[in-house]
């Protein structure tokens, strides 16, 4: 059974960082592609970042281009999203998804985590 387990949320001020982490297990292989999303309250899914495990090449919202640093561990079954100069319209819950392509569309991935609360005040 695939399993994708996030930790690292929390609360902090804005102007803060924090780094969410995502532990894929169960699937035989590593994923091709892990990748960040968010929904704040009332508001639609949206991607933050995606990286391929084969080439590295990362993708980015425009909203956290220069603030946000998507990585992988050594063993490409483990992401990373460093979250810097954090702001309040940050503030969501934060899911790790994976699957065997790249795509900035959440329908792609299969796998997803159970999300991580990120919180950041004014």
């Amino acid at each position: 059974q695939v399993r994708l387990v996030e930790s690292g949320g929390g609360s902090v001020q804005a102007g803060g960082s924090l780094r969410l982490s995502c532990s894929a297990s169960g699937y035989p292989y590593s994923f091709s592609c892990m990748a960040w999303f968010r929904q704040a309250p009332g508001k639609e899914r949206e991607e933050v970042a995606r990286i391929s495990s084969r080439s590295l090449n990362t993708n980015y919202a425009d909203s956290v281009k220069g603030r946000f640093t998507i990585s992988l561990d050594i063993s490409r079954t483990t992401s990373y999203l460093q979250m810097n100069s954090l702001k309040p319209e940050d503030t969501a819950i934060y899911r790790c998804a994976a699957a065997d392509q790249c795509n900035r569309r959440p329908l792609v991935y299969p796998y997803w985590g159970q999300g991580t609360q990120v919180t950041v005040s004014s």
